[in-house]
């Protein structure tokens, strides 16, 4: 790809003009779009969907914060050095190098980001417990995730912000070895958005079959949970010289299939809903409050593992087992037909995962999810018969393929010591899919955020924020890839609009 731009043929192409332009419409590149923006700057932020939410808007919406007025309010005396080793601790099982400098970039700024989303207008339940840290650190969004895009994007066209949708940003211009803004596609054509700084905030590459092909051969295939996230930021870095940091590091695992659109996971990000919900979490009794987080709990996490090690099984549309679920099992879900699944349990373990410490799923410091919470809330993916030829007739299944499966598995060695699965009633929980939630991986960039090209040097103009700038920072454990999407994407849009100060483009184009 030819990053230089053609003088002549830019004669020929609408050009945009700005101070800073931001590509990506999630938590990272709004934020950035809203700091450059205080700074008095003006901003462009190009979003290649037709509407703004990124993976921030998928997201559970945790953030991880220490010092936080909700720590101070309950007593919690924390630091951010603390934070910063118990960071560590998480991520040492990754054995992989971290970039210290951008983990303490975190540690040392998300307390004043988290102020900041409060300023915005988000509301957060906790603090929460979070082991291995030393301290309750997790910070729940209310109502859900879409809170950050709702209040972030109305400050955004607050402070003027223009906001351009289903534009994608196709390759940078260079002139005079600076990158001078982007040259997009549109559906009226090529356009040219110029400005002194540009923050990348794409995400990751999960959505791109080719690079996850490249990096991460073992993932080909497998459907991203946002499969808009093509690595448009990390291929613009690439051209440039630039290199990805830690790129076969990634997320993934066995999720449910998503719930149908109900009321109650669509409540609007409302200040008002927001601060209803936070104080019935904080007062309502559990019993009655249980039902109403169920809904959103069931909807958004994953299966346990302790499901398999208890005696769980997989089984695929056709009713067989299709692998070892002690081993690793997500893999071989998406060779099977139709990529999906379900955990089949008989009545003797639907009846010890209705109570803790056997939970099916849960989200840290909220609420577990069981047997009966399924049922109730989450009738999409929950099957039950008296015997497995009612359970296979109500998926779909020859009643005689899984009455086999089941016998050869009870009468096999390749239980490891699980219970054989005998009793009815039979439980069939999923659909389930193999599926990647995010690459952990972005381009190298300094402390400043910069992006580094040839010879590690950085690219003048160019930042990176979010997924798209981790640059080797180990992000692991709950809350912290959101933490570091707003405190990043901060900083990176102030750093663009500094370069505004500096850069030397014409003044008529300002």
């Amino acid at each position: 790809m030819n990053m230089m731009s053609d003088p002549a043929a830019s004669t020929t192409i609408r050009q945009v003009w700005s101070e800073v332009l931001v590509v990506g419409g999630g938590g990272s590149g709004l934020a950035a779009a809203i700091e450059a923006a205080s700074l008095g700057r003006s901003v462009n932020l190009l979003e290649k969907n037709a509407k703004l939410g990124g993976s921030t808007g998928r997201s559970v919406g945790s953030v991880t914060v220490s010092n936080s007025p909700h720590q101070l309010r309950d007593g919690v005396h924390d630091c951010p050095e603390h934070h910063l080793e118990d960071l560590g601790k998480i991520n040492a099982k990754l054995n992989l190098p971290t970039n210290v400098e951008l983990s303490r970039l975190l540690v040392e700024n998300v307390t004043d980001t988290f102020r900041w989303l409060l300023d915005s207008g988000v509301e957060f339940f906790g603090p929460l417990p979070e082991p291995p840290h030393r301290k309750p650190r997790l910070h729940q969004v209310l109502p859900n995730s879409r809170a950050f895009i709702y209040h972030l994007g109305k400050r955004a066209r607050k402070l003027g912000v223009g906001i351009h949708t289903n534009i994608r940003a196709r390759e940078a211009i260079v002139e005079n070895g600076a990158v001078v803004g982007m040259r997009c596609d549109t559906d009226d054509g090529p356009v040219e958005f110029r400005a002194h700084g540009t923050v990348l905030a794409t995400g990751d590459f999960g959505g791109n079959p080719d690079m996850v092909h490249r990096y991460i051969p073992a993932m080909a295939g497998v459907e991203p949970i946002n499969p808009h996230n093509t690595g448009d930021g990390h291929l613009v870095a690439l051209s440039l010289g630039g290199e990805i940091v830690h790129p076969q590091l990634h997320q993934g695992g066995i999720r449910f299939q998503a719930p149908p659109e109900r009321w109650i996971t669509s409540l609007p990000p409302w200040r008002i809903v927001s601060r209803a919900m936070r104080l019935a979490m904080k007062y309502v009794p559990s019993w009655l409050l249980r039902p109403f987080l169920m809904s959103f709990l069931t909807s958004i996490l994953v299966p346990d593992p302790k499901l398999y090690r208890e005696g769980c099984i997989l089984i695929n549309k056709e009713g067989r087992r299709f692998a070892d679920e002690l081993g690793m099992p997500a893999p071989g879900l998406s060779q099977q037909p139709e990529q999906y699944g379900y955990i089949l349990m008989d009545g003797n373990l639907a009846e010890k995962f209705s109570a803790w410490p056997y939970f099916i799923s849960t989200a840290p410091g909220v609420a577990y999810a069981f047997v009966a919470d399924y049922r109730r809330s989450r009738k999409d993916i929950f099957n039950e018969g008296r015997s497995l030829a009612e359970l296979a007739g109500r998926l779909g299944m020859v009643p005689e393929t899984l009455e086999r499966t089941i016998a050869d598995y009870n009468a096999g060695s390749e239980r490891g010591g699980r219970p054989a699965l005998e009793s009815g009633p039979y439980v069939a929980l999923g659909p389930v899919r193999h599926m990647i939630q995010f690459t952990d991986s972005g381009v190298a960039v300094n402390g400043r955020l910069e992006v580094l090209g040839e010879g590690g040097e950085p690219v003048p103009g160019l930042f990176a924020a979010g997924f798209t700038g981790m640059g080797g920072a180990l992000l692991w454990g709950h809350g912290h890839h959101l933490g570091w999407a707003f405190t990043s994407g901060r900083i990176a849009g102030r750093q663009a609009a500094y370069r505004a100060l500096t850069a030397d483009l014409p003044a008529q184009h300002h």
